[in-house]
């Protein structure tokens, strides 16, 4: 019998064009797709603060900054209303993260207040902004302080802070200035700092001749928390480094939040 050498090497390139193949895994085409928006709900209202304006400030600047897609809720103008949402049971189900920008300090329904943190506690991120801190005060639990990361219960009187970094290498304070004046907001004092909180930066209280801390991170439960007591005005909260801030907040909440303080792939601006 004759062999044919030219079928013969043909047969023998087709074998080792396979055995290569082989050697390489599969292609994950998942691993091609762009990564989905952070889906994000924030829950704003309740007295004191020009809400209507800072939910487009916050949504917008955020939204410039990272991939994220907002549900805003905003209800109540006063510190007894209560949010819709929060008489749900589930009411964080379908969410990545919440931000509060909400000040109900009056509510004082401790089941209503503990249904509210529960989400965190068992692992749904939250972003803490200023009045927040206030919310549900009155209510004789420490669920919601506790998710906070601080108990506080009064402010001193509205003036420039001048913010000072304690934690410069934590990711959230990667491109955030040493020292930051902060035009007329006001200095919330610590009552307590809870034992998960983790302080990232402080501003000096004239009136109570203490540090207090106004940045930080918390984790309560399996929930990782981003606070800030600032952002009373809305020139707090249009200043590209407070917005910058509160993105690496909420990324680090996300665990999208690299060392560098930069988004994860797929989690920075969508062009």
């Amino acid at each position: 019998m004759k062999l044919n050498f030219s079928t013969l090497r043909r047969g023998v390139a087709l074998l080792v064009a396979c055995s290569l193949l082989a050697s390489f895994p599969a292609t994950d085409a998942a691993a091609d797709e762009p990564a989905k928006p952070i889906r994000v709900l924030m829950v704003t209202g309740g007295c004191c603060h020009d809400y209507e304006a800072q939910k487009k400030i916050l949504a917008e600047g955020i939204r410039a900054r990272a991939n994220v897609e907002w549900t805003i809720i905003h209800e109540g103008k006063d510190r007894t209303d209560r949010v819709s949402i929060y008489a749900q049971p589930n009411w964080a189900d379908g969410f990545d993260v919440v931000v509060h920008n909400e000040c109900y300090g009056a509510v004082d329904d401790v089941a209503y207040v503990e249904r509210i943190a529960r989400p965190h506690y068992e692992g749904v991120p939250a972003v803490m902004l200023h009045c927040s801190t206030h919310s549900y005060r009155a209510a004789k639990t420490d669920a919601w302080r506790q998710a906070v990361g601080q108990s506080s219960m009064s402010h001193e009187k509205s003036r420039d802070l001048e913010i000072e970094v304690v934690a410069p290498d934590h990711p959230v304070m990667r491109g955030f200035p040493d020292r930051w004046r902060d035009p007329n907001d006001e200095l919330y004092k610590n009552v307590k700092l809870w034992p998960q909180l983790v302080p990232l930066a402080q501003a000096y209280g004239v009136e109570t001749k203490q540090n207090h801390m106004v940045i930080w991170t918390n984790t309560y439960g399996q929930g990782r928390i981003f606070g800030t007591t600032l952002g009373h005005s809305n020139t707090t909260m249009e200043d590209p480094v407070y917005l910058d801030l509160v993105t690496r907040g909420l990324l680090w909440a996300c665990d999208k939040l690299d060392e560098s303080g930069k988004p994860k792939p797929g989690y920075g601006p969508v062009q």
